[in-house]
């Protein structure tokens, strides 16, 4: 790629996760805001190291002062944390370095970093619901029939009487379990190891993905959204200056599915051949053919960034819509999911005492 030199050496930094998270928005709007008000970019670093509270960060803001105060481009001693800076954010900053167009390059990225922020918590927040009472109906579920039903089982072993169907199969499960958990909880470890390891694999993550956009709902869902992502990165690269063959190449690998990466690196060999972006894009599977005809318009108009940004916008409400229509369809289902299984235990359990005047007459 044309913006990218050679590696950086990397610089070790604790807290790596939390400050990506917690300190890369409000990092890029503050210092945005100080080259605005006419500070340059040493005195803008200078202030926020001596303001910062989180040491990790603090170590990163000094990095960068003492690369900039060495004569180096602002850029470069980004290049130090990748695990913080990704090559969009690199490359962002360096297309605004040439053009002169630093503070409002970074402007952009705060909006687009906070946008795409916003959008991962609204995902989060729909998918956490529904996950954490599944998991606790399981747990109870799990509960119940490793330590509550070995004792009715007992108490109904003296009744002299077959028990009813659904109470003699929640025993067997309940013996099952009591007898074998060692090996079952040894056989879901090794799964989940498996399955990591399967994963890690770009075969194995391939199908994976590919299978996740198969998924009904969740998988238009998951679409929509990398679209989104796609359109918003994509159009703040052009707009900040960046080639469209290092935009491409870049915002694939921020796409998070390995499935619209290929596609988008696919097109990205189109454009190369000579080829428009619209045409490279057209007769992807896993892109919408929606937003390969807006592109198609803002192409003809000359205006490609606005439109992308139309776009991403557009599939941000369609999100934010199914999301509100999952949250609302799931409750229901979760009622009765939990109506089934605990209700089911329940009722299995208490079943024979039910049947015990039967038994006493007989």
């Amino acid at each position: 790629m044309s913006d990218v030199k050679a590696k950086a050496p990397q610089v070790r930094v604790s807290g790596i996760g939390q400050i990506k998270k917690k300190e890369l928005i409000p990092f890029t709007r503050q210092t945005a805001s100080m080259l605005n008000a006419g500070m340059s970019i040493l005195v803008s670093i200078s202030t926020l190291e001596e303001q910062c509270t989180h040491p990790g960060f603090r170590t990163v803001l000094r990095t960068l002062r003492e690369s900039i105060e060495s004569g180096s481009p602002f850029s470069d001693g980004l290049r130090h944390f990748p695990k913080i800076f990704d090559d969009m954010y690199v490359n962002m900053v360096a297309a605004g370095e040439k053009s002169g167009q630093f503070a409002p390059v970074l402007k952009r990225l705060a909006v687009m970093l906070d946008s795409s922020a916003r959008l991962v918590r609204k995902v989060k927040s729909a998918m956490t619901y529904p996950v954490v009472i599944m998991s606790l109906a399981l747990l109870i579920a799990g509960g119940l029939v490793t330590f509550v039903v070995p004792v009715f089982a007992e108490m109904f072993s003296g009744f002299g009487k077959a028990l009813p169907a659904p109470t003699q199969f929640l025993v067997n499960i309940s013996t099952f379990v009591s007898a074998r958990w060692p090996f079952l909880i040894g056989g879901t470890v090794v799964f989940v190891f498996g399955f990591r390891k399967w994963l890690s694999t770009p075969q194995g993550r391939y199908t994976f993905d590919k299978y996740i956009l198969k998924m009904p709902v969740f998988g238009i869902l998951m679409q929509k959204v990398s679209v989104a992502r796609f359109c918003r990165l994509f159009a703040q690269m052009l707009t900040s200056g960046v080639p469209i063959l290092d935009a491409m190449q870049v915002v694939a690998k921020s796409m998070g599915n390995k499935v619209i990466e290929g596609s988008i690196l696919s097109a990205r060999s189109g454009i190369e051949q000579g080829n428009t972006l619209s045409s490279s894009l057209e007769g992807k599977p896993s892109l919408p053919l929606l937003m390969v005809r807006m592109i198609a318009a803002g192409e003809k108009s000359g205006r490609i960034d606005e439109m992308l940004e139309s776009i991403a916008d557009t599939y941000d409400d369609e999100v934010e819509t199914t999301l509100a229509t999952l949250t609302s369809l799931m409750e229901p289902f979760l009622m009765v999911f939990l109506g089934v299984v605990i209700g089911g235990i329940a009722i299995a359990m208490f079943l024979p005492i039910f049947m015990l005047g039967s038994v006493v007459s007989g």
